[in-house]
């Protein structure tokens, strides 16, 4: 009896052998049996009750068994915060992918799975996003492992997205090329939504990017145009537009968005004037600066929104009041014949009072690009102003105080102002009158002064020429107001923005043909200089005239030529240099404009524009490694996973 036992256990063991074993999903998909046949259930897990597809199948793609399981697994709780970690950033996309896996189709009983193009498209699009908070790309959503090719069968989860006839404000960017903009107000997620989806539109042509990130963490996204998107390119001019530095300013926020859609349309449509400005310059466009104090300022409603709420950052910080007083320097400096004007260093003193991590990022991105034009949208009231905006004598309020450069200034506030139907219209009675004599531009300390805002900063730490457009004198319209708004405005920032293009441009290089960097450009009798990039190239922004151009830098001759701008000339002139090596540095040759503003302990280089600055975190002392075991700062939503918290989140140091 016991031998009978024995041989039936001995061929039991080999039937289980020779039983072929199922890796997670391969049952489902029919490549394997355990004996249980799977059919397909309604899809009932509420993060993915939006999905194309009304079926699914347990055990799914992860083996796991039922509805139940995945509801309190880490995978599902990350695709239910991912919103929140990313800020709005590649969703819904990255949650319909998700859902892809946990919930995957079904069909007449047999599994299907997601194609593997869509998850290699969206994670190259979304990587930078995750490595923007630390967090390593979700085990569950590696394209090899789980996604199909289009030969073996799948399906495309985020077909919706692209296709549904349906205009919902998020699918209004459909692929027939159109300019359909909806005039709307955009929460902060509705804004990088649409501006994620103008840049996958345009995906040749456009990018989108963060330069850091608020005190309550909301990253600060740019979208670029350019036709090497990413990349700084040779001659090329950069330019940029920033708005909703005040967060109850919106017109110029909503201006941004809809001008990035209308870029993109109409380059699609081949529109000759959008393809020329973006075949021939990268422009950057951030819409909120202050996406903090937007969000408490929309609390209260369009139309209805005071002069104070929401103006201000969450750290109850004025951005525009906020930047290093470089102008009070000058101003000192200015009786020192040999003193420089331009790429004044950030003072010590500066960094020991409060300064946002918004005022940061835009600083540090400032040094990052060759920034060469800028304007900054505001709203209460109607006319553009140029520097300086803070009075070159303290107690005078209202005091003209011009910059060396003020017939450019002039003629860069004119070409706003001249294309802009109210702002040059003649009536005294109207938003804006008070500036009706004046042009409908002024100089900022004229106005009023103040002292830390962005526009004097530009113009004295970079080459970048900044002005400021005050847009209406309703910070917070209604939205049926907003598509005069754009109206009114368009054709001002498109000419604004071709502006970029005047004065000259060039290379200065050596004997041998090698760029040379922080290479000083001087226009004699205009006491303000400019310095070329990394590769040698610079712009000069010069109104018409006829100039003696110089250029020079440390341990090369100096060169000067003549040049003229004739009065009916729209695009900059080129004017190159070749400086010889005299083979060792001068003694009595001034120092180069970034060897001391960069040479000593910089809090701005040492920032990361990318923190969570709304959480406190220990100081490191200088020069000493950070603690790579302390869990990044979005580790306390998986709090109540326990023993079962996503590991494979935490990046491999």
């Amino acid at each position: 009896m016991l031998l009978r036992v024995l041989l039936f256990l001995g061929a039991l063991v080999r039937v289980i052998e020779l039983a072929p074993r199922c890796e997670p999903g391969q049952e489902t998909l029919g490549q394997c049996q355990t004996g249980e046949k799977a059919k397909c259930v309604d899809i009932t897990l509420g993060s993915c009750g939006d999905v194309p597809y009304t079926k699914t199948m347990y055990p799914n793609l992860l083996d796991q068994k039922s509805r139940e399981v995945v509801e309190f697994s880490s995978e599902y709780i990350l695709m239910s915060v991912l919103h929140n970690l990313l800020q709005g950033e590649c969703n819904p996309d990255l949650r319909l992918l998700s859902c892809s896996i946990l919930a995957p189709q079904c069909e007449k009983d047999k599994m299907i799975k997601p194609c593997r193009h869509v998850c290699e498209n969206l994670r190259k699009n979304c990587l930078p996003a995750f490595d923007t908070i630390d967090m390593a790309w979700p085990y569950f959503l590696d394209c090899d492992r789980f996604f199909a090719g289009e030969e073996e069968g799948c399906f495309d989860p985020l077909a919706k997205l692209r296709g549904e006839p349906e205009l919902a404000e998020e699918d209004l960017l459909v692929e027939v090329p159109t300019t359909l903009i909806q005039f709307t107000h955009h929460s902060y997620s509705k804004m990088v939504s649409i501006l994620k989806k103008t840049a996958s539109r345009c995906s040749h042509i456009a990018r989108t990017y963060s330069i850091g990130r608020s005190f309550e963490g909301r990253d600060l996204f740019v979208i670029e145009f350019s036709t090497n998107p990413g990349h700084h390119d040779l001659m090329k001019p950069e330019f940029k537009y920033i708005g909703n530095m005040h967060g109850n300013e919106v017109v110029g926020k909503e201006l941004l968005i809809y001008l990035a859609q209308y870029l993109c349309s109409e380059y699609l449509l081949g529109n000759p004037r959008i393809q020329t400005l973006i075949n021939n310059t990268r422009i950057h466009l951030l819409p909120s600066l202050n996406p903090d104090g937007y969000e408490l300022a929309a609390e209260e409603g369009a139309g209805y929104n005071g002069w104070i709420n929401g103006r201000q950052t969450a750290q109850n910080l004025d951005l525009n009041r906020n930047f290093p007083d470089l102008t009070s320097e000058v101003y000192n400096r200015a009786g020192l014949r040999w003193a420089r004007l331009d790429h004044i260093p950030i003072p010590q003193s500066y960094w020991e009072g409060k300064v946002a991590p918004e005022t940061k990022a835009v600083m540090k991105w400032m040094r990052a690009i060759p920034f060469v034009l800028s304007a900054s949208l505001h709203g209460g009231e109607l006319v553009v102003t140029y520097p300086y905006d803070f009075s070159r004598h303290p107690l005078e309020e209202k005091m003209f105080s011009p910059t060396p450069d003020e017939q450019m200034f002039r003629l860069l506030a004119k070409a706003y102002a001249g294309a802009h139907p109210i702002i040059s219209d003649k009536s005294e009675g109207r938003c804006g009158g008070n500036f009706v004599k004046r042009g409908g531009i002024i100089n900022g300390a004229q106005w009023y002064s103040f002292t830390g805002g962005m526009a004097d900063f530009n113009y004295l730490h970079t080459n970048c020429f900044e002005i400021t457009l005050e847009l209406g004198c309703e910070k917070f319209p209604l939205e049926e107001e907003l598509y005069l708004a754009w109206h009114e405005n368009k054709e001002s920032l498109l000419t604004f923005m071709e502006m970029v293009h005047r004065g000259i441009k060039g290379i200065v290089s050596d004997t041998f043909g090698n760029p040379i960097k922080n290479a000083r450009i001087s226009v004699k009798g205009i006491r303000h200089d400019v310095i070329t990039a990394a590769g040698g190239d610079y712009w000069r922004l010069l109104p018409p005239g006829t100039y003696i151009i110089s250029a020079h830098a440390i341990g090369y001759s100096k060169v000067m030529k003549r040049v003229t701008l004739p009065a009916k000339m729209k695009r900059a002139g080129r004017v190159n240099f070749v400086l010889r090596s005299l083979g060792t540095r001068p003694k009595n040759f001034l120092r180069g404009p970034m060897e001391d503003i960069y040479e000593r302990y910089d809090p701005l280089e040492h920032f990361d524009p990318h923190a969570q600055h709304a959480q406190s975190e220990p100081r490191e002392e200088r020069g000493q490694p950070a603690r790579h075991n302390e869990k990044p700062w979005w580790w306390s939503y998986f709090s109540s996973l326990g023993q079962h918290k996503p590991l494979w989140l935490l990046k491999q140091r």
